[in-house]
């Protein structure tokens, strides 16, 4: 708190404060307990490791709130990283710029619908004893505050033209005489696509006459990928962030390896001594399987990783090593979206590659696993189809799937195999009823997103 760059940093919260009327200042009334308030601090960096600026922000102590009393509904939703990737591929296809934005203090733009009081923040003093702040916006920290954030943001934007998807709630869409605008929103990080320029540029000044806006120009670094763009096409890592994955494990003087598994070496569930403290162990996992959203070709040994996060071995943690040493020697590679490619939707179904985390559901057998992927595959390619549509991208020919498994091949086109699969359809059908049941929950909520 004594040092200058932290202190400019809280006068700069502070006065961003006031400026959005985030509060009055009033006496506590009597049957009040005002919530807690501090400052956290962060360095952010730039996509070169490099610091971009010294960060305070005040956060409400939220974890003190009652249910019904300053807090209702709380989810809000945020862009599927399949969605970013489809983007991703249509802008490169298409040659569309992707233009980036960031919104200052996203979430003191919500307006609270609850009472909520607040102690006097640090660095903040009055005359007038006892008294509080009580908010008129959303502060970070508060139970709510993604929700009423998102929702002010979705009717800006619906007031503006614009319609919200129904594959993917994050994403919003304009179409013009000129072809189509496509806006993806991730908490207070904004991606502006498509083929009018003149509309982009319109709703670029929009959003400034609205919210607190940083133009960040090209997208160049978003939620930790890395995009470069080339003459051939758009060319996705995660360079930075597998660096600090690295750093994290302590593996940073470590030598490469040229695979992340060693060959026909069976990994079981009680080998080896327990680990004294899992807890580095699953944020090591956790951190993997956000890596295979540009390195699918790790997804098998990532998954079969992450069985063991309920009591990993030591064993299990010189696998999870392993993996980052590969990462360590491959950290330039990644996803590569061509230009002027065929946009016609072509799915591959392996089991083996299916997930990156622990499946939900235990297979009786290869055909099994496999079949169960192919209807993975198949609720995917619907989904896609569907995004793509709205997207301006019909697919005006049916999906391929490919698989390599000749017997799941053969259950799904024929009821063949009946003792050895009746299992299955009893499973499936349960399923069936469970997303049914659930489905319906759904559509009775009266707080959800429409």
């Amino acid at each position: 708190m004594k040092n200058e760059c932290w202190q400019k940093a809280i006068e700069s919260e502070l006065l961003a404060l006031e400026e959005n009327q985030t509060w009055d200042i009033v006496p506590c009334p009597p049957s009040v307990k005002p919530l807690g308030s501090k400052f956290v601090f962060s360095i952010k960096l730039r996509s070169d490791g490099s610091i971009d600026r010294y960060k305070a922000r005040l956060v409400v102590l939220g974890n003190k709130q009652e249910y019904g009393l300053d807090y209702d509904e709380t989810f809000a939703p945020v862009a599927k990283m399949t969605t970013v990737r489809t983007i991703l591929a249509l802008a490169a296809s298409k040659s569309w710029p992707l233009h980036q934005m960031d919104v200052k203090n996203a979430f003191l733009h919500g307006d609270l619908k609850e009472e909520v009081y607040i102690t006097l923040p640090g660095g903040m003093s009055t005359l007038s004893p006892n008294t509080v702040c009580k908010l008129k916006r959303s502060l970070y920290g508060l139970k709510q505050a993604p929700r009423v954030w998102f929702e002010k943001f979705r009717s800006t934007l619906l007031g503006f033209s614009f319609n919200q998807s129904q594959y993917d709630p994050s994403v919003f869409l304009q179409r013009t005489p000129k072809g189509i605008v496509i806006l993806l929103v991730y908490v207070d990080d904004i991606v502006v696509t498509g083929s009018d320029q003149d509309v982009i540029y319109r709703i670029k000044q929009m959003l400034h006459s609205n919210f607190h806006m940083k133009e960040l120009g090209h997208l160049n670094y978003f939620l930790g990928l890395e995009v470069h763009y080339h003459p051939e096409g758009i060319f996705v890592i995660q360079h930075k962030y597998i660096q600090d994955l690295v750093q994290l494990a302590g593996l940073t003087n470590a030598t490469p390896v040229n695979t992340p598994m060693e060959v026909n070496v069976k990994y079981r569930r009680h080998e080896g001594e327990l680990l004294d403290d899992p807890t580095q162990y699953r944020k090591l996992v956790g951190s993997l399987i956000y890596v295979t959203i540009t390195r699918p070709n790790i997804s098998f040994v990532v998954h079969t990783v992450s069985k063991f996060m309920q009591s990993p071995r030591h064993f299990h943690f010189s696998v999870v090593q392993r993996i980052i040493k590969y990462l360590l020697g491959t950290s330039s590679r990644g996803l590569f979206f061509p230009g002027n490619s065929s946009l016609q939707l072509q799915a591959y179904s392996d089991a083996d590659c299916k997930k990156c985390k622990k499946q939900d559901s235990v297979s009786k057998s290869s055909t099994e696993a496999e079949y169960r992927a192919m209807s993975a595959a198949c609720s995917e390619i619907i989904w896609l189809r569907g995004l793509l549509t709205e997207l301006g991208l019909s697919q005006a020919q049916p999906t391929p799937l490919h698989v390599d498994n000749t017997s799941a091949i053969q259950i799904a086109a024929n009821p063949v195999y009946h003792e050895q699969t009746k299992h299955i359809e009893v499973d499936f059908i349960l399923s069936e009823k469970r997303m049914i049941v659930e489905s319906s929950i759904y559509h009775m909520s009266p707080h959800r997103f429409k």
